[in-house]
């Protein structure tokens, strides 16, 4: 071994107590940073996956019509003062074009075309409001997974059959089998048969979403053909809105991703970011400065030592080496009980942090990357640290040293 590794393993070794004391801290420190990282992310992904589990991540619109005022040639007021218009239901202009070009964009995961329109359903007495949503099931099962939140039926649309969701059919009083009839704001009605049941988690959501097959939509909104709307995932959902602009600088339509339309909820991530940043940042300060103090210690403890070293031969380098390679060391032993310490953590809160129903509270996923990222951080945190003890022992003049 080179002689800077023996000599620091030999001082690590003299010192027990010290460096088992200074471990301690650094493992303890890693544990918080790894199990705070583990727990806030699987805190943010339980947040967007319930967020996202009915909505698409970007969603394409037509562009609003707007009202312009008349002006005389010259003149400087408005003939007229027009009103806002009212926005009607009307579909993408070539909207299988646009799908097209929609797929090519970086970063689109699937797409589906949706022909969505506000309507009523009826049986016997009962009226319920919902929105009307065309859908071909297996496309559009690839953006929003419907199929996985079935509670009873199958997740099946053929020409004449619906899915609705839980609180609606309660409000109905039907079941898989029975039928309902959606009447649209035109006048136009049809009726269908209730293929299956969902949950979506949202009572809002599962009173008032409705999906039947594209077609069926397309005659009873009457778009005659037409989309109005596509929906579509994309592979980092935090870049949704990136990519939302690029549709939108493509296509010139309107393109709304899931992080403008559920704003507060996005500020509310990026402030739960920020605050796991701020505890890494601080225990890690906290994991160094008890580094630099130990070494700063053992810098003076050492003395005679050192001066002992530079006299037969050795370098300010090695030195310098010898007090750098104690302090990786520190970080890097420190590093892997502080894993370890932590996977113990997020285990005992798989079993502790429950569901009345014995279901986890939400799932924590550890990468492996999270443990590698803690023990590069770790080793770099003992370099700095152990930097100024470092140039300081290096620094010292053989004869006063060995005098001390």
């Amino acid at each position: 071994m080179p002689f800077e590794l023996i000599a620091a393993l030999r001082f690590l070794r003299d010192g027990l107590a010290q460096t088992l004391l200074i471990i301690a801290g650094v493992a303890l420190g890693v544990a918080v940073i790894v199990f705070m990282s583990a727990l806030i992310a699987g805190l943010q992904g339980n947040i967007v996956r319930r967020t996202l589990s009915a909505q698409a991540h970007v969603v394409v619109l037509p562009p609003e019509e707007v009202a312009r005022n008349l002006r005389e040639d010259g003149a400087t007021l408005p003939l007229a003062r027009v009103q806002p218009m009212a926005q009607r239901l009307r579909s993408v202009d070539q909207w299988q074009k646009v799908l097209t070009q929609i797929e090519t964009v970086p970063g689109v995961g699937f797409v589906g075309a949706t022909a969505t329109g506000p309507a009523f359903a009826v049986r016997g007495d009962a009226s319920r409001s919902i929105s009307l949503t065309g859908i071909e099931a297996e496309a559009y099962g690839r953006v929003v997974d419907i199929g996985s939140k079935m509670v009873a039926g199958r997740y099946r649309l053929n020409t004449d059959e619906t899915l609705i969701g839980t609180e609606l059919a309660h409000d109905l009083g039907v079941g898989v089998g029975d039928k309902v009839t959606f009447t649209a704001s035109n006048g136009r009605l049809d009726t269908f048969t209730v293929s299956g049941i969902f949950d979506l988690g949202n009572k809002g959501a599962n009173e008032r979403n409705v999906y039947i097959p594209l077609r069926s939509a397309q005659a009873l909104l009457d778009l005659s053909g037409g989309a109005s709307s596509l929906e579509l995932t994309v592979r980092d959902i935090f870049a949704a809105e990136d990519v939302a602009r690029r549709i939108n600088a493509m296509t010139g339509l309107r393109a709304d991703s899931w992080i403008k339309t559920n704003n507060q909820l996005f500020i509310a991530i990026n402030a739960q970011k920020f605050t796991n940043t701020v505890i890494r940042i601080f225990v890690g300060i906290s994991a160094a400065f008890g580094i630099a103090s130990v070494l700063a210690v053992s810098v003076v403890q050492r003395s005679r030592e050192i001066g002992i070293l530079r006299a037969i031969g050795a370098s300010r380098r090695q030195i310098m080496n010898l007090f750098l390679i104690q302090g990786a060391l520190f970080g890097l032993i420190g590093s892997v009980f502080g894993s370890a310490l932590a996977s113990g953590f997020l285990a005992a809160w798989r079993v502790v942090a429950r569901n009345p129903d014995g279901t986890p509270l939400f799932v924590i996923e550890t990468q492996p990357s999270l443990f590698v990222w803690a023990a590069v951080v770790a080793g770099l945190t003992g370099l700095v640290a152990a930097a100024s003890p470092a140039r300081r022992a290096s620094g010292l003049d053989p004869v006063v040293a060995i005098r001390g």
